[in-house]
């Protein structure tokens, strides 16, 4: 499977930079990272999600207070790892764990070490909203408790929980390259224990589990939230993010609510947010 990379150079990186993010997520692109200099936005989608027209459309329509360049670039298989790899820096949250690539030197005295190599999968902890479900993880007991990742991309979060104590444990990702990523990091990390799946929300029907994590978008989790209520057991706990806590939030939490998911908490970081619900 190839990716686009569409790469935009703003004259004032903040808050422009998010504000793209943002409106790219909602048309396909899947993971984003800073260039060469940080008013750089680099941005990925999948090669059949790939409508030029209608990005250029969100990156012309309005009259944005900001100038920008932008230009689009196709990236081959082959080449993602080596632009991961040069871009890849180490990660600690919470002091407590601590995520790395296999090239990395190893941290010692922390509670969790995570070595992910993400390829073409989302997932490493960079971004806000891995970060903040991995904080949630943190802080959840899991000893012996179900759990099910939807969206799982490289597998991190399934691989966290496992390492808590969470068993069983099944990941769930749409792409096939990301379904591959997930088996690869499940063995690197001592967690081929945990049941990985290529599919949608369609692959969940009749299961049940006492936590569901899924860090998706804000359209997905909306479209998905039924098959996430169907599936949680009572007393079950939702973690989701992938959406902003300003725009989106509201309508999360309406649509969990009307469901009889009651909202806990939320965590922000530079607008994006994760957050918790029970299934009353």
């Amino acid at each position: 499977m190839n990716y686009f990379e569409l790469k935009i150079v703003f004259s004032e990186p903040e808050p422009w930079k998010e504000v793209f993010i943002g409106l790219l997520g909602e048309v396909g692109f899947e993971s984003f990272s800073d260039g060469e200099s940080e008013d750089t936005l680099l941005a990925y989608i999948q090669k059949d999600q790939f409508n030029q027209e209608e990005i250029e459309t969100i990156l012309t329509q309005h009259e944005y207070p900001v100038q920008l360049q932008y230009q689009f670039s196709d990236v081959k298989m082959e080449n993602w790892n080596a632009l991961w790899e040069s871009n890849y820096e180490p990660v600690l949250i919470a002091d407590r764990c601590y995520i790395r690539a296999p090239f990395h030197p190893q941290m010692e005295q922390v509670d969790y070490e995570i070595v992910i190599e993400p390829k073409m999968s989302f997932g490493t902890a960079h971004h806000e909203t891995t970060s903040l479900m991995i904080q949630y993880i943190l802080e959840e007991p899991f000893e012996n408790r179900s759990v099910l990742d939807m969206g799982a991309g490289t597998g991190i979060l399934a691989i966290l929980a496992f390492k808590k104590g969470a068993f069983p444990v099944t990941a769930i990702d749409n792409d096939e390259w990301a379904y591959l990523n997930n088996v690869e990091n499940n063995s690197r990390n001592n967690s081929e224990d945990i049941v990985v799946k290529l599919g949608d929300a369609a692959t969940i029907k009749g299961d049940s589990y006492q936590v569901i994590i899924a860090n998706i978008n804000r359209n997905i989790l909306l479209n998905d939230m039924d098959a996430y209520y169907e599936t949680l057991l009572p007393n079950g706990v939702l973690f989701l993010s992938g959406f902003y806590v300003d725009d989106d939030l509201p309508k999360i939490k309406e649509r969990c609510e009307s469901l009889g998911l009651q909202y806990v908490s939320h965590k922000e970081k530079n607008r994006w947010c994760a957050a918790k619900f029970i299934k009353l």
